[in-house]
């Protein structure tokens, strides 16, 4: 019976490179190293600000639509306490039996003329509300700086190590290849099959 698999093995490549080992002599010497540090000038100017805030004097002149609503929703709210406070005055006087008449009273009140301070009224009734933030100034000044550094080294042997560098260009392997007939299911197909090719001619 003729083998049906064809195994191939591929072995391992490798490149080693071999560094030999060195003793070397360094003669004296004296290095001098030289540091600038440039300095600069920095200047941070804050200059003043002013902020000024003329809602309320401008309200005081021609009010907005919500200003306006809001002060006609307290004068409302006022003339409505002074008229609850004064109906009630003029409930208790007529339900007063030591009071002979009560509607001359009541009269007398609401005809009498009112009392009081009167002031004239300048507009607008506020100024304007002014902040403002000092000015700031920082100055910085770096001057240059220069440093030396002197190395000096004496003569001396310096020894280098030798190195061993392995690299691996191909990684082993096996392959395997079928190399047999095919097998046909029936068997007895076989035969309707396994048949030379035919040559064609161009």
């Amino acid at each position: 019976m003729e083998p049906l698999l064809q195994i191939k093995t591929i072995p391992i490549k490798y490149e080693m490179k071999i560094q030999k080992a060195e003793l070397r002599y360094s003669q004296s010497k004296t290095d001098v190293l030289i540091n600038n540090e440039s300095g600069g000038l920095d200047i941070n100017s804050k200059p003043i600000k002013l902020y000024i805030d003329t809602y309320d004097a401008r309200s005081s002149i021609s009010p907005t639509t919500m200003e306006s609503v809001r002060q006609a929703a307290a004068s409302g709210l006022e003339a409505a306490s002074e008229a609850t406070a004064n109906y009630t005055e003029e409930a208790a006087l007529l339900l007063d039996a030591k009071v002979s008449n009560p509607l001359d009273q009541i009269f007398r009140q609401r005809a009498q003329m009112p009392t009081g301070e009167f002031g004239l009224a300048f507009i607008p009734t506020t100024g304007p509300d002014l902040e403002w933030s000092a000015p700031d100034l920082n100055i910085k000044y770096q001057m240059d700086k220069m440093s030396f550094d002197i190395r000096a080294a004496k003569g001396d042997f310096e020894f280098i190590p030798g190195s061993i560098e392995i690299s691996i260009t191909q990684m082993p392997d096996v392959e395997i290849e079928y190399i047999g007939k095919p097998m046909y299911v029936p068997p007895s197909a076989a035969k309707y099959f396994d048949h030379e090719p035919i040559d064609v001619l161009a």
